[in-house]
Formats: structure tokens, C-alpha cells, sequence
């Protein structure tokens, strides 16, 4: 059956107004990094010195409230996480997050958050965004509007209990692969040590002597396109490494960058700077470059760029322009790089290659 959200939730509003930060303690308050990677974060909410939680009692959470994203970069919009109360905690609701509270005759709040991650809400939400510079928010009126399709009650307890084992397996699948990049890093600093410590005694270079970096380039956003055809390629952006929600096109004939699924691409601006991504082909754009291997061999060049102290490093370096942090490329392409020899980069990149393969067994 078809319904508006309107009709499926008789509370959506935002939180309480309330300043965070001058003091410490009292009761927790909800903030935009409390449902960050889609979870209900506990360790990231807000204080403001409240013990008495009478005068928002409007705003405390109850179980199975939705938490949703309206004011966001726009990949996190529609961010939505179900709120599961633990024994008698009390959490204040605070600005930036809508509050859902569903009719439960109509639709189960834990099938509304799966609901709000598929194709046909997120098409949906994405005609009644507004973007700014620096971000991007939709209304609670547009979002009453939005129409979802929904099973009878029964079906949507049903397809929950399938969804959340599937959750259940992913996140377990998920635990194994950060062991195996675990396992990775730990052999990299083995093999190499750390560019600073030096402890192998390699020939010392710099980031610049070893690896050519190429930023990305784009067309004006009137040129882009949303279905593929056989004149137009994909343009790549950052967030495309974290979700297929926003597939862009530009015609063939304006791309000007390229990079094949196993280049290695770095994300220019932040937050987080410096991300190491792989795994897409097209034409990618400024807010890329790609990091081509002057000399040795591809997988240790990738993660030699991996290292925690190197993106540290970048992070305190990093200047903020109109919201976002970019990567200093002089400090960058000056940082130490001890260059071990091209046999011992062969034997890396083939155990990152068996590790790669249990990944799919």
C-alpha cells in the first residue's frame, strides 16, 4: 500500500535548541556524530550541564524513536538510525537530527530504517534536497510528502527478521575483512618499518622521487547526466567509493581524467583528507587525484600511502578552505619515502594478493 511519511509517523520534528559544550555533565543530548555510520552512537553525544530533564521533556527519546539526517553533506542525508533505549537512560533529542515516531499500526519503525536506505526513498529525498556550499538539508514539509510502499504489518515483521540476520552477517563479514587489512598493515611495517624510523636502512627518497600525482577535472554540473548511455562515462566523485546512491554521467567527449578499478586514487579534501581509494572505473573528478608509481611496484606504493603516521602527518598539516580541509601537496610530495629494494616490494604485493583472495573464499 502507498503512504505518505506524514501518514506512517504522527511525530517528526527537530530537537531541542539547546548550546553544548560550556558545561560539562548532566543528561546526554543527541548530536549529528551520534548516528554517524549509521548506528546509535553513545560516546558521541553532547553535554550542557542539565540534571533536570523536566523542562525537555518533549524531547527525551523513547524506544524505537528514528533518528534521521535533514542537515548534512549530501551523501549523509537521509541517514537514519532506530534508537533502542537501554534500561533507564534518559537522552535529550538535539538540533540537526529529525525525531520520527511512527504509527505502529502502519508501519514498524526498524522496516522504516531499512525503508529509508533503499532506491525509492533516497530518489525521492534527493528532489526535495536544497544544497548550499558547504551542505545540504531538505524540510520536515517536504519530507511528509515523500510517498513510501509498504507491506501490511505482518510482512514488514517478517522481512525485518530477514533483514536484520543479513545485518547480523554482513557486520560479522565486515569484522573479518578490517582482520585481514589488520593483518596487512601489520606485515607492511614488518617488511618496511615506518619512513620516519628507518630501522631497514633503505635508500631514502621522497614522496615526489617515487609517485606522480594527477588531479581530477569535471565539466560544469549542466553537463551531467544520470543514466548511462554509450556516449557518456561515469564521473567519479568521493562519496561514489562509500555508496552507488548518486551515479553521475558526463558526455565522453568533455572527460578529461581517467582511471581504471585498480589505480590508486586519493581523496584531495576532507574531512578525513587523504582517503587511499580503489575499486572504480571512469573519469574522475577534482576532488580526486590519482597517484601514479614513478618507479616499484603499485601495491607497496599504495600502501605505503595507507600509513597512519602519513595521514596524521597530512592532518595537522591540512588547511581549512570554506568548510574543508585540503592535503598541503608540497608537504606531501617532500615526505620521506625509504625506498627498500623492488624484490622485497614483489613479496609484499603477493601476500596482499592471497589475503585479497580470502577475502571472496
Amino acid at each position: 500500500m502507498l503512504k505518505t511519511v506524514d501518514e506512517c509517523f504522527f511525530y517528526i520534528q527537530n530537537g531541542a535548541n539547546i548550546k553544548q559544550g560550556d558545561i560539562d555533565g548532566g543528561f546526554p543530548i543527541t548530536r549529528i556524530e551520534t548516528i554517524a555510520n549509521d548506528k546509535f552512537n553513545r560516546d558521541r553525544m553532547g553535554f550542557a550541564g542539565i540534571i533536570d530533564p523536566i523542562k525537555y521533556e518533549q524531547y527525551i527519546l523513547e524506544d524505537r524513536d528514528l533518528l534521521m539526517s535533514h542537515i548534512n553533506s549530501v551523501q549523509y542525508l537521509g541517514r537514519t538510525v532506530l534508537y533502542e533505549k537501554m534500561e533507564n537512560e534518559v537522552i535529550i533529542h538535539g538540533m540537526n537530527l529529525l525525531r520520527l515516531r511512527a504509527n505502529r499500526n502502519i508501519i514498524n519503525p526498524a522496516y522504516a530504517k531499512y525503508y529509508f536506505y533503499g532506491y525509492k526513498f533516497r530518489k525521492q529525498l534527493n528532489n526535495i534536497t536544497k544544497k548550499s556550499v558547504n551542505q545540504a538539508s531538505f524540510s520536515v514539509k517536504d519530507l511528509k510528502k515523500i510517498i513510501i510502499d509498504i507491506p501490511i504489518i505482518s510482512e514488514q515483521d517478517k522481512l525485518v527478521k530477514v533483514l536484520d540476520k543479513i545485518h547480523k552477517i554482513i557486520k560479522i563479514r565486515q569484522n573479518e575483512l578490517l582482520e585481514m587489512n589488520n593483518l596487512i598493515k601489520a606485515r607492511f611495517v614488518e617488511m618496511f618499518d615506518t619512513p620516519y624510523g628507518n630501522e631497514k636502512c633503505f635508500p631514502m627518497m621522497t614522496v615526489d622521487d617515487v609517485i606522480e600525482f594527477t588531479g581530477g577535472a569535471q565539466p560544469d554540473k549542466k553537463y551531467f547526466e544520470y543514466e548511462p548511455t554509450e556516449d557518456n562515462i561515469r564521473l567519479i566523485q568521493i562519496r561514489d567509493y562509500k555508496t552507488d546512491n548518486y551515479i553521475t554521467y558526463i558526455p565522453k567527449s568533455m572527460a578529461k581524467r581517467f582511471c581504471d578499478a585498480d589505480d590508486i586514487m586519493i581523496g584531495r579534501y576532507g574531512p578525513p583528507i587523504f582517503q587511499i581509494l580503489k575499486g572504480i572505473e571512469g573519469s574522475y573528478n577534482v576532488a580526486l587525484m590519482k597517484a601514479m608509481p614513478k618507479i616499484g611496484n603499485k601495491e607497496f606504493i599504495r600502501y605505503f600511502l595507507k600509513q597512519e603516521c602519513l595521514f596524521n602527518y597530512l592532518e595537522g598539516l591540512s588547511q581549512r578552505t570554506a568548510g574543508q580541509s585540503g592535503i598541503d601537496m608540497p608537504a606531501l610530495k617532500a615526505y620521506p619515502f625509504p625506498y627498500p629494494p623492488i624484490k622485497l616490494q614483489n613479496e609484499f604485493a603477493t601476500f596482499v594478493k592471497q589475503v585479497d583472495k580470502s577475502k571472496f573464499m
